[in-house]
């Protein structure tokens, strides 16, 4: 078990998942509150990584993040070194490949507050800042520690991307898939099967918690004393 390389995982995944949780908030925001008809066009451009193939992903990213490109000569000329093939690199990858993960699932539970909550609100005099914050936010948590948590496991089991961007150095842009794809190579099956063993309990206990975050908050919403319910 290489623990650099799940070392490097965890802290990639560690830092992605908490700079999206603050992207995702008034991005998801925009999306489920606007009457612009061009927030499907930003829709799909946030889906895009979806459906593209990682290893086009990673190549066009390695391209805007290279010294040519105003985002790399950039940070180049502001920190002295590059961005492609260092940890920061791999961090503006993983923010591009994991945004869908933190802010669709945002999105919807945006999209599933009650209107009429809100307009209780507005009629009461708070503000839109306070009525996010005040009823919002608190409605949609869980869509938020879900987003969080799937961006989480989404970085930690990356490989197109990072392998892109980041290249395999060790303890720097090595992570855990990487490791798995090495020792592969190296014909280490023994130890490519007990890192990828622990990859595989690791999703399956966060996918097993979501749902059951998910149907728990959903029972408690049906038990709650007067919830109005609709009739035919």
């Amino acid at each position: 078990m290489n623990w650099a390389a799940m070392g490097t995982s965890i802290r990639l995944a560690t830092v992605t998942s908490l700079v999206l949780a603050v992207l995702a908030l008034p991005l998801a925001y925009w999306l489920a509150f606007s009457p612009r008809r061009g927030r499907h066009l930003v829709e799909a451009i946030v889906a895009l990584p979806l459906v593209l193939p990682p290893t086009v992903l990673g190549f066009y990213i390695l391209v805007a993040l290279g010294p040519r490109a105003p985002i790399g000569s950039w940070y180049a000329a502001l920190t002295g070194s590059p961005l492609p093939f260092t940890f920061e690199g791999l961090v503006v990858a993983s923010l591009v490949y994991s945004l869908p993960f933190a802010v669709q699932p945002v999105t919807g539970a945006f999209r599933g507050v009650d209107p009429r909550l809100l307009e209780a609100s507005w009629l009461l005099g708070v503000s839109r800042l306070g009525t996010f914050f005040r009823v919002v936010l608190p409605q949609s948590l869980r869509g938020l520690i879900t987003g969080v948590v799937m961006a989480f496991a989404h970085t930690l089991g990356e490989f197109g991307v990072v392998l892109m961007v980041g290249g395999n150095i060790e303890g720097e842009t090595r992570t855990v898939s990487i490791d798995i794809y090495d020792q592969v190579q190296a014909l280490n099956y023994a130890q490519a099967n007990t890192t990828a063993v622990i990859l595989v309990v690791f999703s399956f206990v966060v996918l097993t918690g979501v749902y059951t975050l998910n149907r728990s908050g959903e029972d408690l919403w049906q038990m709650m004393p007067g919830r109005v319910r609709h009739s035919r």
